[in-house]
């Protein structure tokens, strides 16, 4: 029996905004005075949800899913898991074809290719590491926290986003991976090898947060060992070329191109960033957090985008890497890998597991993005709406591997502006509107009515589309502006102006519904 006394806690005063009744009646949860509720909560009573939670607690399953964190609860203060936790996700195979993409796409030379991806890594990975800072603050998921920004029911567009990102990138890194598999052995089909990373990655989220995070801790460490191994392999093959630098206007547009690319994937990761801290504890240093996110996002991404570089660019003498690059990315890393024979084979399953650490934010996040579209989804709990997205990714990915692999690729790039967006937004409200930290009122993010309309943030949103839409440069598409620059293929500035849109269309909007709605 769950004693609500010992928490000082009531289901009173705090409204559920959908039905006007009090949440506790209506889930069975217990709320505290700032909205957190206990995790002896989600077992109490007698309903369907709370007889699952009961059986997922004998497996040590993670019960919490977009409920605040109490207080007496967030008692990970291991601030080096943080880091840990994305040098893992970025410390794989995705990474290394992000940085494979400069020469055979962008015909990029080595040194300006190199410089990109050091400047547009730092830049990509800022806001993922301020919004981490406000994981220990509040205790709230990133999806939560948008409320604040988006309002209400503004934020359920930003979780659709969120969850085509999820599920998308999910579906493209997992046929990555299986590309792997079936390099080493051609008896390994796609959809065998799209099962084997899917369900290894369903079982480490399945559990939550803490195994999430000790899983990623030691993954890295054999991912780094093997990138070493073929950074070892590739300079002995002595195939390395320095491309030289290119100059004018193609030059320009090609450099702009690849920034999106690595932009967009380096600052992929904000829409999660708070979920990966909302177990610190509050006194936690904001600027350890920060820096902590920093170090687990920078070096694993610039090391293994720059080692993809340094391997393409033996494409440009060597047929046979061309011809492995155009294949797949598996094939490529077969090729280097080769002069090691079986240990070689060996090399590539562990990074074709790679995947699933940089799954694992993925299907862990996108749980949340599921769970604040509505009244009812709210209330499956967050380990079944993880199996759920693994079913469905999967069921994307099967048919994707032989049929539209580059096409599911080119959308997800297509839509991953959103993104810039989102942060022009969200930042101009922390700065200024809300006035830093202290501006937020923590107990009223379940309360339509006194968080902001998200009228202002919705229009803004479409004007951050019109930026994006007149920038980018991409297959599908090149935009009025992003055709200007450049030659040919234009260059993509989506990204800059998606946030120059949204931020100085939302400053406007803002100030003009917080004069009207006082809110």
């Amino acid at each position: 029996m769950f004693e609500s006394e010992k928490y000082g806690i009531h289901d009173g005063p705090v409204v559920d905004t959908e039905n006007g009744s009090p949440v506790g009646e209506k889930n069975g949860l217990y709320y505290d005075d700032t909205g957190a509720v206990p995790g002896e909560s989600f077992t109490y009573g007698n309903s369907t949800t709370a007889k699952i939670q009961r059986f997922a607690g004998r497996f040590n399953i993670e019960q919490r899913g977009i409920e605040r964190v109490p207080e007496s609860e967030r008692t990970d203060s291991n601030l080096y898991k943080v880091g840990t936790m994305w040098l893992a996700a970025n410390m794989v195979v995705s990474s290394f074809a992000i940085g494979a993409l400069a020469v055979p796409i962008f015909y990029l030379g080595f040194v300006d290719a190199l410089l990109t991806i050091f400047f547009i890594n730092i830049l990509g990975i800022f806001p993922v590491c301020f919004f981490s800072t406000f994981g220990p603050r509040f205790g709230l998921r990133q999806m939560v926290l948008s409320r604040y920004f988006y309002g209400y029911y503004g934020v359920k567009l930003i979780a659709f986003f969120n969850v085509l990102a999820c599920v998308g990138w999910s579906s493209v890194n997992v046929i990555v991976g299986a590309q792997i598999l079936n390099a080493i052995n051609n008896n390994v089909p796609g959809w065998a090898g799209i099962i084997i990373i899917a369900a290894a990655t369903f079982f480490v989220t399945l559990f939550g947060y803490k195994v999430v995070h000790a899983y990623e801790f030691w993954s890295w460490i054999p991912c780094f060992i093997v990138f070493l191994i073929v950074l070892g392999e590739f300079v002995h093959s002595g195939q390395f070329s320095n491309i030289p630098m290119g100059v004018g206007e193609s030059e320009a547009g090609a450099v702009l191109s690849f920034a999106a690319s690595v932009f967009g994937f380096a600052t992929g990761w904000t829409s999660y960033a708070a979920d990966y801290t909302v177990y610190q504890p509050t006194n936690s240093s904001r600027t350890r957090v920060f820096l902590w996110t920093f170090a687990g996002l920078l070096f694993p991404l610039c090391f293994t985008e720059m080692l993809g570089l340094a391997v393409v660019t033996a494409s440009v003498n060597n047929p046979t890497v061309a011809e492995g690059y155009d294949t797949n990315i598996g094939v490529l890393l077969a090729y280097v890998l080769a002069p090691l024979g079986r240990f070689g084979q060996f090399c590539l399953v562990i990074l074709a597991l790679s995947i699933i650490g940089n799954n694992c934010p993925n299907i862990y996040s996108v749980t949340f993005s599921l769970q604040v579209m509505s009244r009812w989804t709210a209330v499956v709990p967050r380990f079944i709406w993880t199996f759920i997205g693994t079913v469905i990714y999967c069921a994307i990915a099967i048919p994707g591997y032989t049929h539209f692999a580059s096409v599911l690729e080119d959308f997800m790039l297509l839509i991953g502006y959103w993104l810039a967006i989102y942060e022009g937004i969200a930042l101009t409200e922390h700065f200024f509107f809300k006035h830093g930290f202290n501006g937020y009122d923590i107990t009223i993010y379940r309360d339509a009515s006194r968080l902001p309309p998200g009228i202002a943030a919705i229009v803004a949103f479409c004007f951050g589309i019109m930026g994006a839409v007149m920038g980018m440069a991409q297959v599908w598409f090149i935009g009025p502006i992003g055709r200007l620059i450049g030659t040919g293929y234009g260059g993509d500035i989506g990204f800059p102006l998606a946030f120059a849109f949204s931020a100085i269309s939302y400053w406007g909007l803002r100030t003009l519904e917080k004069r009207h709605f006082k809110r």
